[in-house]
């Protein structure tokens, strides 16, 4: 079972990857953050988005919740150049209309496309060479 507590299974990935983390700030508002929850619930999220993600070349997108804090880890192949892949993934079906949808919770300017909501997060500890 995964959890918190005992940990999140990891996908092993033939190809070399590098790991971007992005965070995000929702509104301090219980029902919204519940409301955010299950938007994100796999029978609730948009198949178009998902496609979208995979297409330009993300291989793995995981959101943490912590309070109002969201962190976003990216797994993408190590030649892919991300800011490239989010400006193709803003011009995609439905995409726009799923940021506007969700921009109701987050602390960002409305209109804001994902990269532009998402900061990049600065990594302060490696544990490996």
């Amino acid at each position: 079972m995964e959890n918190k507590e005992k940990g999140y299974p990891m996908r092993p990935y033939k190809v070399s990857v590098k790991r971007f983390c992005r965070t995000l700030d929702l509104k301090d508002d219980p029902e919204l953050i519940r409301e955010y929850r299950k938007r994100h619930a796999e029978e609730n999220f948009w198949p178009e988005i998902l496609e979208g993600i995979k297409e330009v070349g993300i291989l793995e997108m995981d959101i943490y919740l912590r309070g109002t804090r969201l962190m976003m880890i990216l797994e993408v192949p190590e030649d892919l150049d991300l800011d490239e892949a989010m400006t193709r993934l803003a011009t995609l079906p439905r995409q726009q209309e799923w940021e506007d949808y969700m921009s109701i919770f987050q602390q960002a300017e409305p209109g804001a496309s994902s990269a532009e909501k998402w900061q990049p997060m600065e990594r302060v500890f490696h544990l490996y060479d």
